[in-house]
């Protein structure tokens, strides 16, 4: 059986995207002191809460209302979110409670 989620309200859905577990210095961290020290998570927006077409014969999904794409990459607080019951990785989510959207560049992009 496969699911879909539609957020609703001022919600969007996150996957948790896992850090690396070996520190920049070589440090190998395991899971549980990597979580301990851990206070906001890293995510990627994989649905967002859509107004519903007026016109019902629209077969588009819908403007989006949360105001973040999907596919954007953001951090919020580990404590923050409903979980997902089947799936530990994903995350129902406020969009008052994403602290910032992260782009990820290149080195030579840099100034």
């Amino acid at each position: 059986m496969t699911r879909y989620i539609q957020p609703l309200g001022m919600r969007v859905l996150v996957r948790i995207i896992k850090l690396e577990e070996i520190l920049e210095s070589g440090l190998y961290l395991p899971e549980g002191a990597r979580d301990k020290m851990q206070q906001a998570l890293f995510g990627e927006i994989i649905e967002v809460a859509r107004a519903r077409p007026e016109d019902q014969t629209d077969v588009s999904l819908g403007a989006n209302e949360s105001g973040i794409p999907c596919g954007a990459r953001v951090l919020f607080a580990k404590s923050e979110g409903i979980p997902v019951p089947w799936d530990e990785t994903l995350r129902l989510l406020d969009v008052k409670h994403v602290l910032a959207t992260v782009e990820e560049v290149g080195l030579d992009q840099t100034h």
